[in-house]
């Protein structure tokens, strides 16, 4: 089992910056993919960006250019810069081992962007 602590989230201005963290407790995550999404209220759950094995990296549109994934061994971060009110959202980390496999999920952390 794999447990995922999400940390980072907060208030802050538009064009403002904050750094998510996502801690996983078991090394056994060293191969898997890892990213974030998030969710708005009344919203479906999206993408933000993953980190795939080997260091590939893949972003939403919304983000591209404003965010940065990365990863140091069981924890993967998200940068996010020039903070928009639309990127107002509860921002989920997860991990997978492959596409058809078990997700694991972060709680969730409240990322809230005041315009």
């Amino acid at each position: 089992q794999v447990q995922l602590q999400e940390s980072g989230g907060g208030l802050v201005q538009a064009g403002g910056s904050l750094r998510l963290s996502c801690a996983a407790s078991s090394s056994a995550i060293s191969r898997h993919t890892m990213g974030w999404y998030r969710q708005a209220p009344g919203k479906q759950r999206e993408l933000v960006a993953k980190h795939i094995t080997g260091g590939i990296t893949d972003y939403a549109d919304s983000v591209k250019g404003r965010s940065t994934i990365s990863r140091d061994k069981n924890t993967v971060y998200l940068q996010m810069n020039s903070l928009k009110p639309e990127d107002t959202a509860v921002y989920y980390c997860y991990s997978q081992n492959s596409p058809f496999s078990m997700v694991y999920w972060g709680q969730g952390t409240q990322v809230t962007v005041a315009s």
